[in-house]
C-alpha cells in the first residue's frame, strides 16, 4: 500500500476531486486527503479507502528511489501484476493474467499511441522515471478509458504540464543510481518554476545498462531436457543491454479558476531483444500534449477538463549492425473532455467523450501485420451516490471502433466496425468504523485488435507464424468483484476476490501445422474465440508491531492468485500464485525493509509452454536522510540476495532468459 507524500502532485484537479467527495468522507470513518485521491478510478476522484475497485498507487517519494527499470518490471511486484519480461528494454504490465490490448497504459489519462500492445518485444514509450505518480486500477470497472481495458489501467502522471504554482516558486527532483548486476547507470532530473501566472517544467532521463548477470545457465533445465541440448555456461544474459534518453518541456497558464498548458516530449531508446543474439531495436517517439481545466463558480457542474495528445512513433528492428529489418510506425491522436457534476447531497457524477485516430504500419520482409487504420469514438457517464453508511456506483459507456486494412497478400481493403456497450454497477456499505464493503458487477465489450484480426506471417519475437481472423466478434466479459477495506488500530487491510466469465475470449492456439521459412520451421498459431473463466484474488495487509513518535516497525504482506480456464483448456501464460512478506522500519532519518517473496510453480499450461519452477527471493532495502531538511535521500538495495534462479512464467522468453541475479543498487535523490 502506497501513499502520496506531496499534495502538489495532483494540483487543481485533485482539489476539485476532494471537494466532490467531501460529503461522503465527513459521513464516514474514511479520512481522505489530497494524497489519498485516486483520479484514475473516476473523473471526480475517490479516496483509495473508498473505492469499489482494486487500486494501487506508487507515489513521488517511492518513485524517486525506485529501480531504473521499464514499466512492467517496476510494477511486477504489485498485487495482481506481473511483467511480460521480454527484455530489460521491453516489459509491459500484466494484470490478473491479461496483457497486450486488454491492459491500457496511459499518460495523464491519454493513450500511449505507441506499438507496445502489438508485440511483447515492443517497449512502452514512457519511462517510469519521468512520472511523479503511477496509478494502477485492476479489473474492468473503469469505463473512462474504453471497453478495451478489461484487464485494467496503468496511468502514468508526469506533471509535465503544471496544474498549480510550485511551492516557493521552484520545486523539483534530481535522482541518480547505479546497479551492479548490469553495470547500470541512470540519472533523472525535473524542475518546475513559476513566474507570475505561468509555470514551466523541464525534465530528462538518461539510462544505460550492459547485459545483466544471471544466476544459472540461460536455458532452463526443462527446455534443455526437451531439446536434448546442453544448458550452456550462464554468466550473463546475451543481448540484454539497454540505452534510453528522454526529455520533455511543458508550460501552463494558471488562473484562479483553472489552467491550460502544453508539453512536448522526445524519447530515444535502443535495446537488445534477448530472443535473438544479434537483433536489437531502436525506438523514437515525439509527443505533444495539451491539457486544461476550468472550474465553475456555480451551477450544476463544478469543472470541465480537456486533454489532447498527438504522437509519432517509429520502432525499427535491426538484425545486425546497419541491417534494418521490420519498421513499425504509429502516428495518431487522442482527445477527451470530462464534465464533472457538482456534488449534490452525496451524489457525484461525470460525463465524457473520447476519440482517437491512429495509423499503424509495419514495413519489411518480416512484417506480420498489414498497415491498418483505427478510429474510435466513445461517450460515457460515471455516477456515485455516497451517504456515508451506504452508497452506490454506476457507469455506462458506448464505443464505436473501426479497423481497416488490406490483409497481407490481398488487394481489397477489409473494414470491421464494432459497436460496444460497457456498464458497471456497485453497492457499498460502511457497517462499522474503519470497515468498507463493496460488491460490483461489470459488463465489458472489447473489439479485436489489429493483430488479432489481420496478422498473417512469421513473428520473430514469439518464434511463431501468427494468423489472425478478420471475422472475429467482439470479446465480452462479465465480472463480479468484491472489495474489503479494513482499518482498525494498528491494522490496515485490503481484499479483492473476483470472477470473470468471457464470451468469445480471443485466444491464440496452435494449429499443429508448421511453416517452413527457407529451412527454418515455425509452428503456426491462429487467433480463435472460445468461452473462458478467470477467477482469483488480491490481498494486502499492514500491521504496526511497534510505534513511538515517528518511529514504526511494521509487518506487511500481500498475496495474489489467478486461475484461468477456456473451453480449449488452460489459458496461456497465466502467472502462478505469489505471497510476499515484509518487515519494515520507518523513521524520520532512516527506513529499512527485509522482504521475502515466494512465487509458486506453474504447471497448468497449454501445449505451447513449459511449466515453471517455484522460487523464493529475498530483498533488502534501506534509505537514509542525513540532513535536517530531509530532502536528500541516500538509498541502497540488495535484490535477489541469495542469487536464486527465477523465471517469469508470463514471459515468452522464460525458458531462455531467467531473471537477473544478485544485484546491489545504490543512489541519491534530492527533492526540493
Amino acid at each position: 500500500m502506497h501513499h502520496v507524500s506531496r499534495s502538489s502532485l495532483l494540483g487543481a484537479a485533485a482539489a476539485v476531486a476532494l471537494a466532490g467527495v467531501a460529503h461522503a468522507q465527513d459521513a464516514s470513518s474514511d479520512t481522505a486527503q489530497l494524497d489519498d485521491i485516486v483520479v484514475t478510478a473516476s473523473p471526480f476522484g475517490v479516496s483509495q479507502r473508498a473505492t469499489t475497485i482494486a487500486t494501487d498507487v506508487i507515489d513521488e517519494q517511492a518513485l524517486a528511489v525506485a529501480p531504473a527499470q521499464s514499466l512492467g518490471d517496476l510494477l511486477a511486484s504489485q498485487p495482481g501484476l506481473r511483467s511480460t519480461d521480454f527484455a530489460p528494454g521491453a516489459s509491459r504490465p500484466v494484470i490478473r493474467g491479461l496483457s497486450g490490448p486488454r491492459v491500457q497504459v496511459l499518460t495523464n489519462g491519454i493513450g500511449m499511441i505507441d506499438a507496445s500492445s502489438v508485440s511483447p518485444d515492443h517497449a512502452v514509450a514512457t519511462d517510469p522515471a519521468e512520472s511523479n505518480r503511477i496509478e494502477v486500477v485492476r479489473g474492468p470497472s473503469t469505463l473512462m478509458y474504453g471497453g478495451s481495458a478489461i484487464g485494467g489501467v496503468v496511468n502514468i502522471l508526469d506533471g509535465r504540464i503544471p496544474t498549480e504554482m510550485p511551492d516557493g516558486g521552484v520545486d523539483g527532483v534530481i535522482s541518480t543510481q547505479a546497479s551492479s548486476v548490469d553495470d547500470g547507470r541512470s540519472v533523472f532530473a525535473r524542475v518546475t518554476a513559476g513566474a507570475g501566472r505561468f509555470a514551466f517544467n523541464i525534465d530528462g532521463v538518461k539510462r544505460s545498462t550492459d547485459d545483466y548477470d544471471i544466476p544459472s545457465p540461460a536455458r532452463s533445465a526443462r527446455l534443455a531436457a526437451l531439446d536434448g541440448e546442453p544448458r550452456g555456461d550462464g554468466g550473463s544474459q546475451p543481448n540484454s543491454y539497454t540505452e534510453l534518453e528522454a526529455w520533455g518541456i511543458g508550460a501552463s497558464y494558471i488562473g484562479d479558476k483553472g489552467f491550460i498548458g502544453a508539453s512536448y516530449k522526445d524519447t530515444d531508446s535502443e535495446y537488445g531483444t534477448v530472443a535473438e543474439p544479434t537483433v536489437f531495436i531502436q525506438l523514437h517517439q515525439t509527443r505533444e500534449d495539451v491539457r486544461g481545466e476550468y472550474r465553475f463558480d456555480g451551477g450544476p457542474f463544478s469543472a470541465v477538463r480537456g486533454s489532447f495528445g498527438h504522437a509519432e512513433y517509429t520502432h525499427t528492428e535491426f538484425e545486425g549492425p546497419g541491417e534494418p529489418g521490420t519498421i513499425f510506425d504509429s502516428d495518431g491522436q487522442e482527445g477527451r473532455v470530462d464534465l464533472v457534476q457538482r456534488e449534490r447531497d452525496g451524489w457525484n457524477a461525470a460525463y465524457g467523450v473520447q476519440a482517437l485516430s491512429r495509423d499503424f504500419a509495419a514495413i519489411g520482409e518480416e512484417a506480420f501485420v498489414p498497415t491498418a487504420h483505427i478510429e474510435e469514438q466513445g461517450v460515457y457517464t460515471i455516477q456515485r451516490w455516497d451517504r456515508g453508511a451506504v452508497g452506490f456506483e454506476g457507469g455506462l459507456r458506448f464505443d464505436k471502433r473501426t479497423l481497416s486494412a488490406i490483409p497481407l497478400g490481398e488487394t481489397a481493403e477489409v473494414e470491421r466496425q464494432f459497436d460496444n456497450v460497457s456498464a458497471s454497477i456497485a453497492a457499498f456499505l460502511r457497517p462499522a468504523p474503519g470497515l468498507f464493503l463493496g460488491l460490483s458487477l461489470a459488463h465489458n465489450e472489447r473489439a479485436p485488435s489489429e493483430v488479432e484480426l489481420f496478422a498473417d506471417g512469421v513473428h520473430i519475437a514469439t518464434a511463431a507464424y501468427e494468423t489472425g481472423d478478420v471475422n472475429l466478434d467482439a470479446e465480452t466479459v462479465n465480472t463480479l468483484e468484491g472489495t474489503v477495506h479494513y482499518t482498525t488500530g494498528r491494522f490496515t487491510g485490503d481484499f479483492h476476490p473476483y470472477v470473470s466469465k468471457y464470451d468469445g475470449f480471443i485466444d491464440e492456439r496452435a494449429t499443429g501445422e508448421i511453416f517452413d521459412a527457407e529451412g527454418e520451421e515455425f509452428p503456426i498459431y491462429r487467433f480463435v474465440q472460445t468461452d473462458a473463466t478467470f477467477y482469483g484474488f488480491e490481498a494486502e495487509a499492514d500491521y504496526a508491531l511497534w510505534e513511538s513518535g515517528d518511529r514504526k516497525l511494521s509487518l506487511e504482506g500481500q498475496a495474489d492468485y489467478v486461475h484461468a480456464e477456456t473451453d480449449l483448456g488452460p489459458a496461456a501464460r497465466i502467472p502462478p500464485w505469489s505471497v510476499t512478506g515484509r518487515l519494515a522500519w520507518s523513521s524520520t532519518p532512516f527506513d529499512a525493509a527485509l522482504e521475502v517473496r515466494h512465487v509458486a510453480e506453474q504447471d497448468r499450461v497449454t501445449e505451447i509452454e513449459l511449466p515453471t519452477d517455484a522460487y523464493t527471493m529475498v530483498n533488502l532495502t534501506g534509505a537514509w536522510r542525513p540532513l535536517a531538511d530531509k530532502n536528500i535521500t541516500v538509498f541502497a538495495e540488495v535484490h535477489n540476495l541469495t542469487d536464486v534462479e527465477a523465471r517469469e512464467h508470463v514471459s515468452f522468453l522464460k525458458d531462455i532468459a531467467p531473471m537477473a541475479g544478485r544485484n546491489l543498487r545504490v543512489g541519491v535523490a534530492y527533492r526540493f
